[in-house]
């Protein structure tokens, strides 16, 4: 059964918030992925560069293993991000929309202890994850639903009526 997981809205004119803030070297990455991106795709196949999700995944400083895998698909009446959060509870999962862009933010602590007649071993593991999307205009953000199952969580962002665009086939003509 998948758990809901709370949507929360935040209209903020104050400081910008920590995924906004000054990284000098932010842009760089940022320009150089970019570069990479266009020529592995063809710059051709998307020549206005970006997409509709401007994705900037943010780390805390604990965790080692990065910043989960996302995938963003477009579908026809909504937008779709599905995270991997393999081995987390949706208590400790939050995501909030903030000034036209959405935020997913993690935490994870895990301890596992072993004690035998000869040895004690004990673990812990902990860190924290935040990724920002820039959503795109058209979207309905009082309707953002986000749920929880078997370590997947799927946020859709549903479009408003007019953004969604009907299909139409365009004829090539010989030159």
């Amino acid at each position: 059964m998948a758990a809901n997981v709370p949507v929360k809205i935040e209209k903020s004119s104050a400081a910008p918030s920590a995924v906004q803030s000054w990284r000098p070297f932010q842009s760089l990455r940022q320009e150089i992925d970019r570069a990479f991106e266009d020529f592995d795709r063809g710059f051709w196949r998307f020549p206005f560069g970006g997409s509709f999700f401007d994705v900037k995944p943010s780390w805390g400083r604990e965790l080692t293993a990065g910043a989960p895998a996302v995938d963003v698909a477009e579908k026809e009446n909504a937008y779709e991000i599905t995270a991997e959060l393999a081995g987390m509870d949706e208590k400790n999962i939050e995501v909030k929309l903030v000034n036209g862009g959405l935020t997913i933010k993690g935490e994870k602590t895990e301890e596992k202890e072993e004690k035998d007649k000869d040895y004690h071993v004990q673990e812990r593991r902990f860190g924290s994850f935040e990724r920002y999307f820039t959503l795109p205009e058209g979207v309905e953000a009082n309707k953002i639903e986000a749920t929880f199952k078997n370590g997947v969580l799927r946020v859709t962002v549903p479009k408003k009526p007019e953004a969604i665009q009907p299909e139409k086939k365009i004829e090539v003509k010989a030159a």
